[in-house]
């Protein structure tokens, strides 16, 4: 196997053994009508309507988007402007939940026979990306089979950061929908190989999976080494097949669509039951909380306070959407629990490390997964020089954080070469 460089992180994978259940139903949600990459949808409903769990809520004729369904069965009791985590402003739909989760009554298993109605069933479906940056997975799957064809179905199931299992769980819970779902895909996009890819401190699911797929001589099943960021897109593709996804490109661009485990298996569900994406099986975990640590199915739209509420966290320092290496901080813990949220980490204490001039000693280079140059990086974002910039490659840069990590001066690499690309024009977009 070809493998890329990266670090060593902590394994902490405390709430591994600790089987899924169900998060109690809070008294309200706050469902944003933007949860994808994309234009954010308009709410489709008004104060004092009443929804029922499944019920669209929001939508858009754009083409990059997502519907967004509602979770709870209740009352509107307002749409207003909110203020996501990532600092854009899109509405929200804030339910007043009934208790009764009354199910919409348009719910129906959607009919599938193709390629084209896959598609529209997981449009329909509101479902994006489960494990990354929220991308509509029905535009995912709406390529072009004859400009770019696509050989081999990568599913990521390396779940490489500290602290999460939730997709762990989706495969020791749920093999039979995991694998179903991989067929599905396969079949009606003709994609003829699949690699579905564990990190090697998962052997139990591992076996589990091989032992599932014997008899199916399309699906293999890949270990990866136990390094990080083996779950990062250019990564995990590289140690699947040895290819190399440059510059500006798509894994479609080298034969490949990259799909989350938890993805395929709800593609699965979806077609066999006709509910949308209203809830997320997510890890809670990390020092501040005290209690009811585990793996829960949560309503979209859920405050995270509730969550802490229920761990009984004290005084968390921080609180994470996601992992310790590429999460998102929270300024505001009425933030809702989201469709790509597979974790809510909180730490009662946080000790940030003084940061002193650098050494020159190129450990962050050594460590880079894609051979950047994190300290020429630096000074080219302090000297603006946009040409440099562009020549050490910045736009590669997959903010995974190894850089950071490795640093022995505790310099914010990962957070300049963010910074930096920001510097980069981009191309005007096409009328």
């Amino acid at each position: 196997m070809k493998t890329l460089r990266g670090i060593h992180v902590s394994h902490d994978k405390a709430t591994q053994d600790c089987e899924t259940a169900a998060f109690p139903l809070p008294e309200k949600v706050i469902i944003p009508m933007s949860q994808h990459m994309g234009a954010p949808c308009k709410a489709l409903v008004k104060k004092g309507d009443t929804v029922t769990v499944g019920q669209k809520i929001g939508d858009t004729d754009a083409f990059m988007s997502a519907p967004i369904h509602s979770s709870v069965s209740g009352e509107v009791v307002s749409v207003e402007d909110f203020l996501n985590s990532n600092g854009s402003v899109c509405q929200a739909v804030h339910i007043k939940t009934d208790g009764a989760q009354t199910v919409c009554p348009d719910i129906k298993a959607p009919e599938i026979s193709d390629k084209q109605s896959l598609i529209a069933a997981v449009r329909e479906s509101g479902l994006s990306g489960l494990g990354g940056a929220g991308f509509p997975t029905h535009i995912k799957l709406n390529y072009d089979a004859v400009k770019t064809p696509i050989d081999t179905l990568v599913i990521n199931a390396a779940e490489c950061e500290p602290h999460i299992t939730s997709d762990y769980r989706q495969l020791i819970e749920e093999p039979t929908a995991v694998i179903e779902g991989i067929l599905m895909v396969q079949k009606y996009l003709g994609i003829p190989h699949c690699k579905l890819c564990i990190e090697a401190n998962k052997p139990k699911a591992i076996e589990l999976m091989k032992e599932k797929t014997a008899s199916i001589e399309s699906i293999d099943i890949v270990t990866l080494p136990q390094q990080y960021p083996q779950g990062a897109e250019k990564v995990i593709v590289y140690s699947a097949t040895g290819r190399i996804i440059g510059e500006g490109e798509l894994p479609s661009n080298q034969g490949v669509m990259v799909m989350n485990v938890s993805t395929a298996a709800f593609i699965k569900k979806y077609a066999d039951t006709g509910m949308p994406l209203v809830s997320k099986r997510i890890t809670l975990d990390g020092s501040a909380m005290t209690k009811n640590q585990g793996n829960y199915i949560v309503p979209i739209g859920t405050p995270i306070q509730n969550l802490l509420d229920y761990t009984a966290a004290e005084n968390p320092q921080m609180v994470l959407y996601g992992g310790p290496m590429m999460g998102i901080t929270l300024y505001d813990t009425m933030q809702p629990v989201l469709k790509n949220t597979n974790a809510i980490l909180a730490f009662k204490e946080v000790k940030l490390p003084k940061t002193t001039d650098c050494i020159r000693c190129g450990t962050c280079i050594r460590t880079c997964p894609l051979n950047l140059m994190p300290v020429s990086i630096e000074a080219a974002y302090k000297a603006k020089d946009v040409d440099a910039l562009k020549e050490l490659k910045v736009m590669l840069c997959m903010n995974c954080g190894c850089c950071t990590y490795a640093c022995p001066a505790h310099r914010n690499l990962a957070e300049t070469n963010q910074l930096a690309k920001g510097l980069i024009p981009r191309p005007a977009p096409k009328k």
